[in-house]
Order: structure tokens, then sequence, then C-alpha cells
């Protein structure tokens, strides 16, 4: 168990400079999911003659699977040893995966390379997400887990966008994978000497609930997954988000390049979605603390419905563009909001395993997506496959809707509808 520090002072102002360096370590750990956003399907392609869009997709379901299997233990373990330990060990889990993927000699290999970037995420990004929660407390969590999201997703488009740009310019390997020796190098580094842990800002943050009891990590789960309708419609709105994120990193780039774009073109169109998503976070996580979770979620996931549609029918850049900006605007509303109604719910004893449960099946969507996304565009085309992914996210938002209860009594939700819409405060 690490050692706690009962002193520790809740608050994002009083622990500024760790907040601040743990948002840096996710800019680098956004880099290092962003890398492959815009060129790995060409790679699949072009280098390793993978034609059935299943096959393509293969990487993201192992890549999905490894971070969610991975997310679940990083909640329990980080409990239990502390946080910085979990941290470190996710920058490690990293170092291979840029050379595996400058140097593969068969599609296996690439394979390999995500199930290790699975892992590395899992840890990390959980990690990363998990202290910030600890150190600011209740009242800013939703501005909190903004700032984290965003600096993770707008370095996840600024990786995109690099590597299309080094791809066109070098070709597809290994050029544009240097940045990941980068990103590891200085992650580890910062991880290693310059982050504490935080535990003790849970034994803090603990002191002020003297009521709040410990549950077991069975009990954690099926609450998160099904029982408290509030924890259960965070994770499944969590799995389907993940799930179109899945579809835009596996088939867009392959759709944008059957339209007709560049390289270049599609290295751009892959870091719109992301840059939207990571910036507009910056202020969506800060109004959720204003006007409550439960419908910047449900508009949040319409939104996106709008954006794959727009993308499906769109028949030229600017078309693409937009939808793309779109469905990174829909996932700011949600990303966020999600991490921070977990934290309104679930009590620090037992918070960082409930935000690993909800992590498990949130990355879930990756690999379920890959397979759904696969398999439709084999069977009913690109745009098909758009269209279904479409329908499951407007179905999510429509779930979040009728079975969410907003749990922030602050919020302004409450003056502006009848309680009695809104939802009742969950008080269990």
């Amino acid at each position: 168990m690490a050692s706690r520090d009962i002193s520790a002072v809740l608050g994002l102002r009083a622990n500024a400079a760790q907040f601040s360096l743990l948002v840096l370590v996710n800019a680098f750990v956004g880099g290092m999911a962003g890398m492959e956003r815009s060129i790995l399907p060409m790679i699949a392609e072009d280098e390793f003659q993978i034609a059935a869009r299943t096959g393509i997709l293969s990487f993201i379901l192992v890549f999905g699977l490894a971070k969610a299997i991975t997310n679940y233990f990083a909640g329990r373990f980080s409990d239990r040893f502390g946080r910085k330990h979990i941290l470190v060990a996710g920058w490690i889990a990293a170092i291979p995966v840029p050379f595996l993927l400058m140097w593969a000699p068969d599609w296996n290999w690439i394979l390999a390379a995500n199930a290790l970037l699975g892992v590395s995420q899992g840890l990390t990004w959980s990690t990363t997400v998990i202290m910030k929660i600890d150190l600011v407390g209740s009242r800013r969590r939703g501005l909190a887990m903004g700032l984290n999201e965003a600096a993770g997703y707008i370095a996840a488009a600024t990786a995109a966008l690099a590597t299309g740009w080094i791809a066109a310019r070098y070709g597809l390997r290994p050029h544009p994978f240097y940045l990941g020796v980068a990103f590891v190098g200085l992650g580890l580094m910062l991880s290693l000497f310059a982050v504490r842990d935080t535990i003790g800002h849970v034994e803090a943050e603990l002191a002020l609930k003297p009521e709040a009891r410990a549950r077991s990590s069975t009990e954690v789960f099926w609450l998160t997954t099904w029982r408290d309708r509030n924890l259960s419609s965070v994770t499944q709105a969590g799995l389907v988000n993940n799930l179109n994120d899945g579809m835009a990193w596996g088939l867009f780039p392959l759709f944008f390049a059957a339209a007709g774009m560049n390289l270049r073109q599609i290295g751009i169109l892959a870091a719109i979605y992301p840059a939207v998503w990571g910036m507009a976070q910056l202020g969506t996580g800060a109004l959720s603390d204003f006007i409550g979770r439960k419908w910047l979620i449900v508009f949040g996931m319409f939104v996106q419905t709008l954006g794959i549609a727009i993308v499906a029918v769109a028949l030229d850049f600017a078309g693409f563009a937009f939808g793309a900006a779109m469905l990174g605007l829909g996932t700011a509303m949600v990303y966020p909001t999600l991490l921070a109604a977990i934290g309104d719910v679930a009590e620090p004893s037992w918070r960082a395993s409930a935000v690993g449960v909800y992590r498990l099946w949130r990355d879930l969507g990756y690999a379920i997506g890959a397979l759904i996304a696969g398999f439709s565009a084999d069977v009913f085309g690109l745009a098909g496959a758009l269209w279904i992914v479409a329908a499951l996210t407007a179905m999510s938002g429509t779930v979040a809707a009728l079975r969410m209860r907003e749990a922030r009594s602050s919020a302004l939700i409450f003056m502006i509808l009848p309680r009695s819409f809104v939802g009742r405060r969950r008080t269990s």
C-alpha cells in the first residue's frame, strides 16, 4: 500500500502544479494514441495487402480488448498500490510500441504493438483521470475532466495531423513513428521523477465523508454495470461513444480515401474530429459543473449521431470536415461529463474501482465497434457501416434520457425543468 498523507488539501487551485503536470503527462498519453489515427489503415492496405475491412480493423479490436481489461485492473490496483506505480508501469509497457510499428515485418507484429499500446493506455490514461479526480474534490470535477480529456485529445489530433504530414512527405514507415519514441521518453521521465501520488487526497476526502462505506470489487462491478441507474447509464453511453470512435478511427480514413482524398487531406480530416473533441472539452467539462451531467450526455450522443450521418452523405472535403467537427463536438459534450458523473456517484473509497469498471466497458466499445464496423463495411459497404453506427449512437442517447437521473442538486437544470422531468437526486 502506498504511503498516505491525510493532511493533503483538496481543490484545483491548491494542487495546480501537480494537476498541470498530470495534464502534460496525459498529452503524451494522447499523442501515443493519435499517431496511428491517420495512417495505420493505409499501412494495412498498402504494405500488408489486407483487403477485408474486418481484417484492417483487427488492430482496433486488439487495442480495445487490451485497454478495456487493463482499465479494470488499473482502477483496482491503483486503490491497492497507489496511483503513481500504475502510471509508471503503463509507460514501461509503451516502450516497444513505436519500434514495433516502425519495423513490423507482418501484420501480426502490428497487432502485438496495439495490444501493448492498449495495456499502456489503460494504465496511464486511467491513472491520470483518477489522480485528477483525487486532487480537485467534488466542486470542479467536470472542469478537471475537461482539462484532462482536452489535453489527451488535442495531443491525439496533433499527432494524427503530424503523422499524416510526415507520411505524405517521407512515406508511411518508419518516420511517422519517431514521434512515439519522444512521447514515451518524456512521459516516462515526468512520471518517474516529477509526479507525486494522490492517495493522500483520497484519505482527505474520506475524512469529509465519515458515513461512506467500502464496497467489494464484485459489488462495485455490478453497481457500475447495471444496478445503479446513473452509473449504468454512463457505462452504456461510454461503450457506444467508443464504439463510434473505433469506427471513425478505422473506417474514416478508408471512406475518405474511397472518396478521392489524398494522404494530406486524410491527415487533416483525421485530426479535425479529435481536435474539436479536445478543444471543446475545455468548455463542456466546466459546463457540466454548472448545468448538470444528464442532458449534456443525452444531447451529446444525438450530436454525434448527426456528425456520423453528415459524413455518410458528404461528397467533398468540406462536407467531411463539417461532419467530423460535429462528431467531435458531440463527443466533447459526453466524454468528460461521463467521467465526472462517475465521480459524483461513487464514494472516494471505491471511486477508482468504479472508474476502472466504467473504462472496462467503455473501451470494450473499441473492440465491439471494430467488429460491427468491419463486418458491416464488408456486407453493406463503408457508408452502410456508418449508418449502422449512427443508429446505435442515437439509441444510446435515448437510453440515457430515459434511465439516467441528474445527480447534482446544484445544477442549473433544476431551476429550468420540473424536478419530476429531470429525475430525482440520487440518494442511495
